[in-house]
């Protein structure tokens, strides 16, 4: 193979890959159907089990969005944001939750996510979220 066969195949590789999409779900079942509904909505979801598994591989770096889980087994959701923001990383965060409260999609919002959603919710609410992210963040 040439270079410029190998320069052929990437810039076609790229077209072919949607934008990327972290997702951080400890729970296998919904990190699984959250990734099947961003595939098929042409996004690249790249999945995480924790936000420390998540800040280990580069902190968002490439994403256009992460879609993380409030209540996480060590860092939450929130905690995560908190230490994506101080890295310097500026990707809009969607966050789910199972444990919605009074007063946290407040705090969520002012400490910097981009949507808060309860779960359940339908997959085209969560994709409207991470698409009106996506689109705040490159106005």
């Amino acid at each position: 193979m040439t270079a410029a066969a190998g320069a052929s195949i990437s810039s076609e590789r790229a077209a072919i890959e949607g934008p990327k999409v972290l997702v951080v779900e400890d729970d296998d079942s919904m990190r699984e159907a959250v990734t099947r509904l961003l595939a098929a909505a042409g996004f690249e979801p790249t999945t995480y089990a924790s936000a420390e598994a998540l800040l280990a591989a580069g902190a968002g770096e490439g994403a256009v969005c992460v879609v993380s889980d409030l209540r996480l087994p060590v860092m939450s959701g929130l905690d995560m944001l908190a230490e994506l923001r101080a890295r310097g990383a500026t990707v809009p965060l969607v966050l789910i939750t199972g444990h919605d409260a009074p007063g946290l999609r407040e705090d969520a919002m002012r400490r910097g996510a981009a949507a808060y959603l309860a779960k359940p919710f339908p997959g085209t609410t969560l994709l409207k979220a991470v698409q009106a992210a996506i689109a705040r963040r490159n106005a």
